[in-house]
């Protein structure tokens, strides 16, 4: 028996050896996120905080407004989220690293307890989210890092709003908070880009609903926002004709090319995609191709689109025909096919 016991001792102190950088990663999240929700306050606190700016009090009520719309109008899940507020003070809180192979559009993956695989590490250190791009680029990955608009715990717990969300004009706030919204009330294991796909599309056409109900279509609100989605339609699907040309170009490289050759081909056609990003007839959402003089983008750029808007021409065909435009009842068959972790 005490061999046993020091056997199962041994293969414990493995294991902890093993995955300890999983460990010591999930300890240092959990931290992060217990920092933002115990350093939160109630709404009620907030509004009479006569530091906290005048201009984001507004926001606070529209975003009451909001969180009912997506209960009452769209059967969306009722929770303690959004009733307290963590104060950024206007610094970032969360940077998130993703990465994509350099000659394929292929993501770099993490393995995560419950959630399953992942094609993004969040980190709530901005040091340590740069030494992990640092490290994967020394890999050879086109990486990316990011700072997340939202963030939700998946209903595992009580989501703050983040003063940051409050900058938003009230489409683009209604947008994100149902997008939250969304996570925490159906996910998909294993399926980010389904997860975020979908999220995405309910968030903008729920915006559309509510800014309608609240003001009218014909009112200055509806109309900038539509506006402002239309432009960023117009320029998500040109990223995305721009992967499927990466596509194509890296289906042409062989084993016995060389590195300098493809990297050549590569970065010539995303300048070429670029600098086409001019000829977009644009409202409102302007992004020239001067934005990318320094930097142009790489493979994670185009991956990251694909993980937010590849799937929104399905969920809208989806939605018109076999739902005739009923968001409500979409989102309840979603539910029922897909509960929340």
């Amino acid at each position: 028996m005490k061999k046993i016991w020091i056997a199962l001792l041994v293969l414990a102190v493995a294991l902890v050896g093993w995955y300890w950088s999983l460990i010591a990663y999930g300890i240092s999240q959990g931290m992060g996120q217990m920092r933002i929700i115990w350093n939160a306050r109630p709404i009620e606190e907030v509004l009479a905080d006569p530091a906290f700016p005048d201009s984001l009090k507004g926001k606070l009520h529209i975003v009451e407004g909001i969180k009912s719309f997506a209960i009452d109008s769209l059967g969306l899940n009722d929770s303690e989220n959004y009733k307290t507020v963590y104060d950024q003070k206007g610094e970032e809180l969360m940077w998130v690293v993703t990465a994509s192979e350099p000659f394929r559009l292929k993501a770099k993956t993490w393995d995560f307890p419950v959630v399953g695989t992942v094609p993004y590490k969040g980190y709530f250190d901005k040091g340590k989210a740069l030494a992990e791009m640092k490290r994967l680029q020394d890999e050879g990955w086109d990486v990316g890092v990011r700072n997340p608009g939202g963030w939700s715990t998946l209903g595992w717990f009580t989501d703050p709003i983040l003063s940051g969300m409050l900058e938003r004009n009230e489409g683009d706030l209604a947008s994100l908070i149902i997008h939250e919204m969304v996570h925490a009330t159906l996910f998909v294991k294993d399926s980010v880009a389904f997860n975020e796909n979908l999220a995405s599309f309910i968030g903008d056409s729920a915006a559309y609903l509510f800014l309608a109900a609240k003001y009218g279509k014909g009112s200055a609100e509806y109309t900038t926002y539509v506006y402002e989605v239309l432009d960023h339609q117009r320029y998500s699907q040109h990223v995305l004709r721009g992967a499927g040309a990466l596509d194509s170009l890296y289906n042409t490289f062989g084993k016995g090319d060389a590195y300098a050759f493809k990297k050549a081909k590569k970065d010539a056609l995303i300048q070429k995609i670029v600098h086409l990003m001019d000829t977009l007839t644009l409202h409102q959402y302007k992004i020239p191709a001067k934005r990318f003089a320094a930097r142009p983008p790489n493979n994670d750029y185009f991956l990251n689109y694909r993980r937010y808007q590849s799937r929104r021409t399905n969920f809208k065909l989806e939605l018109e025909d076999k739902y005739h435009g009923d968001l409500r009842k979409m989102i309840q068959d979603y539910k029922a096919r897909y509960p929340s972790l």
